[in-house]
């Protein structure tokens, strides 16, 4: 897996690379896995814009994909590694022995016709899907509970993995991929290994119009507004602001805290991710 670049015969074929894809072994999903999905460029029922500088885009079917790893007990073999529009990992179609299909996020080093299961006691190998209480010390994780009744939301971006730092009594000392350190239940599950697509960090867009067939519109300075469109916006010449970075409401912009007072999940985190 690579990267590829251009000759700059414009501008913006400068600097714009792309993956190779050399990993994808397959162009078409698996359809009974597919889902519609309808977008609304940042709109809510009234039609009115509640989510600034969304828009577009391509026409995108959804790949329903197995986070809970619930089929238990149960080999499966990789029939295909494929590419995702909606995430930035690459995902891999599972045939279990029953004659199912099913879509996981494909970690690196996962290839077409390796077996993977889900289950305690199993080997600690790549695409495994196990609790916390089974996982050495020391082991890539992605793809973990963040409660025993939760969804498996952590750790899912292309490139992303935890690591198992330690374990007291019923808990596990997980370092998650932001530099946060927090006591995990030894009953969430996780998956082996590291997500794949590591070279995604490494992609540069190279144009405005790779962004807008993405979805995401052009943003606009504030500085760069009318008064009437933003606190930071008018004065004479290019001014800088004249006030403290803020957003459209007044609220601080940089150096402000937006996270949720819940204590529920604050009290495990050992070491915040900032300082």
């Amino acid at each position: 897996m690579a990267l590829k670049s251009f000759r700059p015969m414009t501008p913006a074929r400068r600097y714009y690379t792309v993956s190779t894809f050399e990993e994808i072994t397959t162009t078409e999903p698996y359809r009974p896995l597919l889902r519609v999905q309808r977008k609304n460029g940042g709109r809510n029922n009234l039609g009115r814009i509640c989510t600034k500088y969304r828009g577009g885009g391509e026409r995108q079917h959804y790949r329903v994909i197995d986070f809970a790893r619930d089929k238990r007990e149960i080999s499966a073999r990789v029939a295909e590694i494929e590419y995702d529009p909606n995430r930035s990992a690459r995902i891999a179609r599972l045939r279990y022995k029953d004659g199912e299909y099913r879509y996981i996020i494909a970690p690196e080093g996962l290839h077409q016709g390796d077996e993977v299961t889900s289950g305690r006691n199993l080997p600690i190998r790549i695409g495994n899907a196990m609790p916390l209480s089974d996982v050495p010390v020391g082991v890539e994780i992605h793809n973990v509970q963040l409660f025993p009744t939760s969804k498996s939301y952590l750790v899912r971006s292309a490139g992303t993995a935890a690591q198992v730092m330690a374990k007291e009594a019923d808990r596990a000392v997980v370092k998650l991929p932001s530099a946060e350190v927090r006591l995990f239940d030894l009953g969430c599950w996780a998956t082996i290994g590291r997500v794949s697509n590591l070279e995604h960090k490494d992609v540069t867009i190279g144009k405005a119009g790779r962004n807008r067939h993405r979805g995401f519109r052009s943003r606009v300075r504030a500085v760069a507004m009318n008064p009437i469109d933003h606190p930071m916006g008018g004065g004479e010449g290019k001014s800088s602001g004249g006030r403290h970075p803020c957003d459209e409401t007044g609220r601080p912009a940089k150096g402000y805290k937006t996270r949720k007072r819940s204590k529920f999940s604050n009290r495990y985190i050992l070491q915040r991710r900032k300082k």
